[in-house]
């Protein structure tokens, strides 16, 4: 056996280890799920035993376990195909297909943009099935399938408009800058991305959405008085229909700079109260005054710049290539690098997951704390309980597939953090 022979079996039979991993560990963290919440279904947590049925918290319980099992279903199809592409073959097939039919910048937009059709058309049944069937059982779901399925053009669409100059231009920094052409494609991605920041408030979301200024008159002074002592500026409040789609409700923050705005779903202000939803923005403002925002967009930019050095120091390596099953015919094109390492990093980076959701949790905590400090701790958690209830949100994780998973803290812990911030007669049940 060759060197070179030798060095793609290794890192074949390597890359397969962290796949069997990976898939271990993801169905033994479920099972544990399943198990811990079919355990507590009978009864609810006596901390939310005066503010949650026991039919909403065997609700929670029924849908998250039916995610759970769907997330098995979805996990099968996504090996799979991850293996068709890589060990077998798929994406040497595509090289043979497009090579003869095009060459340079064209062939490299082709080969990726079929594996990303390829992945949507298998997905696609996965999506149907998760909005009007699992979704549809649990009242969740609004949306139709006419709507479903012009969303998905217009997702189509944006993807060519935008996604072909962006890799045009991905693709040729890597061919024209040398062996630097990592940090190139790293400058270009990271102002991609700031100004997708910017505009997409303004000319992406409306496209899906509408957005209409918030007219509730008392809410708004309210609002406008909460943004003024905690020193934020928006460029408006607005209400989004997500009652078109969904019946889960949220509030979020868009944009960047000048051109960030507040949105609020219009089923979670039919749901709550106005000092409730004052509470809720809170939280998110303490995600700005702690500058989480910023801090976790350096991360991301931090973490795309090391996996394009070490893709940069894989391209010439033909077991790379070799180990993953594509022949040195088509070895060291930029294109087939690009799209083999990305088909790839998720498998090794998923051991990574508990240290983003270990950061993710401690923010939600600083922005609990500011929202305690900056409107009422007792109108946040009145506010998140009645969340969790409308949202199925489980009561009662498993501890360890909440440590491995969770970017929110569990409600119990959430909830008592919220309440030890309050005097004891303001704690009593409402």
């Amino acid at each position: 056996m060759s060197s070179l022979s030798s060095a793609a079996h290794t890192f074949s039979l390597i890359f397969l280890g962290a796949l069997v991993l990976m898939v271990a560990l993801r169905l033994w963290l479920g099972a544990r799920q399943i198990a811990h919440i079919r355990a507590h279904r009978s009864t609810v947590p006596e901390q939310f035993a005066d503010r949650v049925t026991l039919p909403a918290h065997q609700k929670a319980a029924d849908y998250c376990i039916a995610h759970i099992r769907f997330g098995k279903l979805a996990l099968a199809v996504e090996i799979v195909l991850l293996l068709a592409f890589t060990l077998g073959g798929g994406l040497q097939a595509l090289h043979a297909f497009w090579s003869p039919r095009l060459d340079g910048l064209w062939y490299g937009v082709a080969l990726i943009f079929s594996v990303t059709a390829i992945s949507g058309i298998v997905d696609l049944p996965m999506s149907l099935y998760s909005r009007f069937v699992l979704e549809q059982r649990f009242g969740f779901n609004r949306m139709t399938l006419r709507l479903f399925m012009l969303d998905f053009a217009k997702q189509l669409l944006l993807a060519l408009a935008i996604g072909t100059p962006v890799l045009l231009a991905v693709l040729w920094l890597m061919a024209r800058m040398g062996n630097a052409w990592w940090l190139y494609v790293w400058l270009f991605w990271c102002a991609f991305n700031l100004l997708i920041l910017f505009v997409y408030p303004t000319w992406i979301a409306p496209l899906f959405n509408t957005f209409t200024p918030l007219e509730d008159a008392t809410l708004k002074a309210r609002i406008e008085a909460l943004l003024t002592r905690c020193g934020f500026s928006s460029s408006g409040l607005f209400v989004m229909d997500g009652s078109k789609r969904t019946a889960h409700g949220n509030a979020y923050f868009t944009g960047f700079g000048k051109t960030k705005r507040i949105v609020f779903f219009d089923t979670l202000l039919n749901r709550l109260e106005p000092q409730e939803v004052e509470a809720v923005l809170a939280h998110e403002l303490g995600h700005f005054a702690h500058r989480h925002i910023v801090k976790r967009i350096v991360m991301i930019f931090g973490m795309t710049l090391f996996l394009l050095y070490i893709l940069g120091q894989l391209m010439n390596a033909d077991w790379f290539y070799a180990g993953l099953g594509v022949t040195s015919e088509s070895a060291r094109d930029t294109a087939m690098a690009l799209i083999l390492f990305f088909q790839i990093v998720p498998v090794f980076a998923f051991l990574t997951t508990p240290l983003a959701s270990l950061l993710s949790r401690r923010h939600e905590f600083e922005a609990d704390r500011y929202a305690a400090g900056h409107a009422s701790a007792a109108d946040l958690v009145k506010a998140l309980v009645k969340l969790y209830e409308d949202n199925a949100a489980t009561l009662t994780p498993d501890p360890l597939h909440s440590l491995f998973y969770d970017s929110h803290p569990p409600a119990a812990q959430r909830v008592a953090h919220l309440l030890s911030s309050l005097p004891p007669s303001a704690t009593e049940p409402t």
